[in-house]
């Protein structure tokens, strides 16, 4: 595990990065997200709706206790030639939350760049595996009726394009053989045009621009990672419940779950929000996502969320041709023993079943991506298991 966990989070993070130019600023001029200086994603990162347009997914009800265990760990490890303590790490690697959950209580609980618990931190494409999680929650709802519908079913202005024939579950795991570039240095790229314009009055913009895009390979044969996919099922969860995101995720996720403090979600051009991108949600928010997946999609009361059989198989390797070892489920990454949601600049929830542990990182790296910045956060989390089995 320690040898592969490394690889896996470059992997899975490099291919994280949101579509930078597909959401309103409110003030002219403001640099992409992508290039903001330390200063700015320490005062934007906590508060990106002074930044940009969003919506608000409210909490609502008895708020879900998390309490502390009886123990608290505090484990150092090596990298790179220096042995590293939790304050050191989260020091030099500019984190600005840790929270570890063992049994559903508090191992761990370490806040870092002035942040304070009750602030909010942006997650970048860990909001991809909770627009996943409201798939699960539609179909719960009957509002989907099966993954194997077709796609042109929920978002009729998607027929006569290149996803005529793909399913939703085809999306869920991107692969749904439709052309995408992907290239963040590309001006020129799928990612840099995407969701960038209105193109037709009255459609999405991110519909406008994918509906225009070739077939590359049969659906369902070959993983390619594809943002403006994720963005696209976020409105196909909107038009099959005939809700917003926001409002959804209120009603499935934040009130049922018994979240502390409401969620920010930021808006596409067309005033959608970005089922691809960034939310902004407490660190201990983060962490009820993580064991409300861990318990199987139940919220309070022991009431069923997501269909049965919904958590097993999202984050279990559902397609593994060009997708990073193990494979890759419908927006989680495969882990050899768990899975992840990921974003870039650091964000990260990890949920090991066995181990009854979830493990939230909000960070501000210097660049989104990075081998060295991937591999230590990797040694952290190794340490922290080790940590936790040691209890």
């Amino acid at each position: 595990m320690r040898k592969l966990l490394p690889a896996l989070l470059f992997s899975g993070l490099l291919l994280a990065a949101p579509t930078a130019q597909a959401q309103t600023a409110l003030k002219p001029g403001t640099p992409s997200i992508l290039f903001w200086s330390a200063e700015q994603q320490e005062a934007w990162y906590p508060a990106i709706e002074k930044v940009y347009k969003v919506s608000t997914v409210r909490r609502g009800g008895p708020v879900r206790p998390l309490p502390k265990a009886d123990r608290e760990i505090d484990p150092t490890f090596s990298y790179a030639g220096k042995t590293y303590s939790v304050s050191e790490y989260m020091r030099d690697y500019r984190v600005a939350g840790l929270l570890v959950l063992k049994d559903g209580k508090i191992v761990l609980e370490r806040y870092g760049l002035g942040r304070r618990p009750r602030d909010r931190w942006t997650s970048f494409s860990v909001a991809k595996s909770v627009t996943s999680t409201l798939v699960g929650a539609a179909i719960q709802d009957g509002y989907i009726k099966s993954l194997e519908d077709p796609v042109t079913d929920y978002i009729p202005e998607l027929r006569g394009s290149g996803y005529d024939g793909v399913n939703v579950r085809q999306l869920l795991m991107m692969s749904s053989g439709v052309k995408w570039n992907e290239d963040y240095t590309d001006p020129n790229s799928d990612i840099a045009q995407a969701g960038a314009a209105i193109l037709e009055p009255g459609v999405n913009p991110i519909v406008s621009y994918m509906r225009k895009l070739p077939r590359a390979n049969p659906p369902g044969t070959r993983f390619t990672y594809n943002t403006g996919e994720t963005d696209l099922v976020g409105v196909l969860v909107s038009k099959a419940t005939g809700k917003s995101l926001a409002r959804y995720a209120s009603e499935k996720l934040w009130k049922p779950l018994g979240m502390e403090r409401d969620a920010i979600w930021m808006l596409d051009l067309a005033g959608h929000e970005r089922g691809g991108c960034c939310m902004s949600i407490t660190l201990r928010d983060y962490g009820r996502i993580g064991q409300f997946m861990l318990e199987g999609g139940v919220g309070r009361g022991g009431k069923r969320i997501l269909p049965e059989w919904w958590t097993a198989q999202a984050t279990s390797p559902q397609i593994k041709e060009d997708a990073p070892p193990p494979g890759y489920g419908y927006f989680w990454w495969m882990l050899p023993d768990g899975y992840a949601a990921r974003g870039i600049f650091g964000q990260s929830i990890v949920t090991i079943p066995e181990e009854k542990l979830v493990i939230v990182v909000n960070s501000a790296w210097p660049q989104a991506t990075g081998r060295e910045l991937s591999a230590a956060q990797a040694a952290m989390v190794a340490a922290v298991r080790q940590a936790a089995k040691d209890l």
